[in-house]
């Protein structure tokens, strides 16, 4: 599998993978054009999978149990606050089954939409929402997200499946 090396050890899948490429990565998310997700996920250092930024392309396939973390579009209004490129990667039954939980990522100034994407999908597929943090986070958000997940996944594994 293509890998390219982004952060102090951390290995980026997905932009540069072939289509329909599958990840181990226990973190996948998406990040748009702006790319402050990507930024946020660079300052984890943990190892990602990236869902492709265009639609049209081959997604990524989960081969274990993930945490997705997501921005939310649709500014005011909410409408399309899941990106198209989420809800096809969700749409595929393998991913939706391995997915145990779910970090948001938005904008303050929208309000009652702040991490709206995250909410929908944690109440839709039954999972937590875990955290959510504002546009590319802060040094405090980097912190609790990475002893956060060190946490999730400690209790997933005591937990019965």
């Amino acid at each position: 599998m293509a890998a390219v090396q982004v952060a102090e050890g951390a290995i980026q899948h997905g932009p540069g993978l072939p289509p329909g490429s599958s990840t181990e990565a226990a973190l996948i998310y998406f990040s748009s054009a702006s790319e402050n997700t990507h930024r946020f996920i660079e300052k984890l250092g943990l190892e990602a999978a990236r869902i492709p930024l265009y639609s049209n392309d081959e997604t990524i396939y989960a081969r274990r149990p993930f945490v997705l973390m997501l921005p939310t579009y649709g500014g005011e209004s909410g409408r399309n606050a899941i990106p198209p490129q989420v809800i096809k990667f969700l749409n595929q039954e393998q991913n939706r089954c391995l997915l145990r939980g779910v970090i948001g990522a938005g904008n303050t100034n929208f309000g009652t939409t702040y991490c709206l994407a995250a909410d929908k999908i944690a109440a839709k597929c039954k999972v937590p929402r875990l955290y959510r943090f504002e546009l590319m986070g802060t040094s405090e958000d980097v912190a609790r997200v990475k002893k956060g997940l060190e946490d999730f996944w400690t209790r997933q594994s005591q937990t019965p499946q």
